[in-house]
């Protein structure tokens, strides 16, 4: 019954729209993981289907996808920068995928996506159309009410919030996917248990709060990095410097104005040897590669949470030796930039 209210509950903050009549368990699925999320959503999938895939992801979605779906499943996966939305009708017509897989903002390197267009060339070609949005919450983003068929969540980072807890969430907002949906998660059996359904439950009762928070100062972090003298380059989709910044502040907010979220990629001035005297010199943020709770923490992607990508893709992606990736927690705004400055007085 634990597990049941929080799934209903991430549902109705998604949006899914399920009703009790259409039942399906009203549309939202926990999962012991983000993974086991990941990979029961891939089993809606038959061998030999191709999935169209952002090429800058999250490192052990590549994982599943290249090194053990591709062995075991013949899943043929596609990996685009769907940023260019050209790039991503030219592989639908070529590849004819029977899935989309969007991370919007991306892990590390904060793309943003047009999810809304993502979700119409999907329809138009009978494609399941899922979106990561783990990086957001349903506080900042509801990519349901954008057209997307299926949502992803690791409920270990800012659904849980604490750090205490590991799971993983899929939301529909289409009876039939959440039918086979329901079916595959009993099947498979990778089910939150009740007490991490618990403290799901009581990391959502906070959420719009701690949201708040982290956007205000993730923006705050994010310009006065950028006005540093020993950072190359500071991606926040905040920023105006961001690339797809106009997408992001098309469909990223908090319900009172703007809100991007508490996700900051730095490019160092240095490589390697910089970027580890950076990450030993800092206290408050927490060398760790998860994300999304109420402590800071800071991560090396290269060396870390991206280390199975292969080097010649990471170069490619931009996942260079000088970027390090900031999750900014609810502490003092002060005390973190002067964490933060203390860290690059050591470079």
């Amino acid at each position: 019954l634990t597990r049941y209210g929080f799934e209903r509950a991430i549902a109705n903050l998604e949006g899914s729209g399920i009703t009790e009549e259409q039942d399906a368990s009203h549309g939202g699925f926990a999962f012991s993981t983000g993974m086991a999320a990941t990979a029961t959503c891939l089993e809606l999938l038959s061998s030999g289907d191709t999935i169209l895939a952002m090429d800058d992801m999250y490192g052990g979605t590549y994982r599943l996808m290249s090194l053990v779906r591709e062995r075991s499943q013949g899943l043929k996966p596609v990996y685009i920068d769907m940023t260019d939305f050209s790039a991503v009708e030219r592989a639908f017509a070529e590849h004819k995928p029977k899935m989309v897989w969007v991370e919007s903002p991306t892990n590390p390197t904060l793309k943003v996506s047009d999810l809304a267009k993502i979700a119409r060339i999907a329809d138009d070609h009978g494609a399941i159309a899922v979106a990561d949005n783990t990086f957001c919450s349903p506080v900042l983003q509801r990519p349901l009410e954008l057209g997307m068929h299926v949502v992803m969540h690791s409920a270990t980072k800012y659904l849980g919030g604490h750090s205490d807890v590991v799971g993983g969430v899929l939301v529909t907002r289409i009876p039939e996917l959440a039918e086979r949906i329901r079916y595959l998660q009993n099947s498979i059996g990778s089910v939150m248990g009740p007490f991490d359904a618990y403290l799901c439950l009581r990391g959502i009762k906070t959420l719009g709060l701690r949201m708040e928070r982290h956007c205000t100062s993730a923006m705050a972090i994010a310009r006065m990095l950028e006005s540093h003298d020993k950072i190359e380059r500071v991606v926040y989709p905040g920023l105006e410097s961001h690339p797809q910044h106009a997408v992001a502040a098309k469909q990223m907010s908090l319900p009172g104005g703007p809100g991007y979220g508490g996700m900051i990629t730095v490019f160092l001035k240095g490589g390697l040897d910089e970027s580890r005297r950076f990450l030993e010199n800092v206290s408050l943020f927490a060398l760790a590669e998860s994300l999304g709770g109420v402590e800071s923490l800071i991560e090396h992607p290269a060396i870390m949470t991206h280390a199975t990508v292969p080097a010649e893709s990471r170069e490619k992606l931009g996942i260079s030796d000088s970027l390090v990736r900031l999750s900014v927690g609810i502490e003092d705004i002060d005390d973190l930039i002067a964490d933060l400055e203390s860290g690059l007085d050591a470079i």
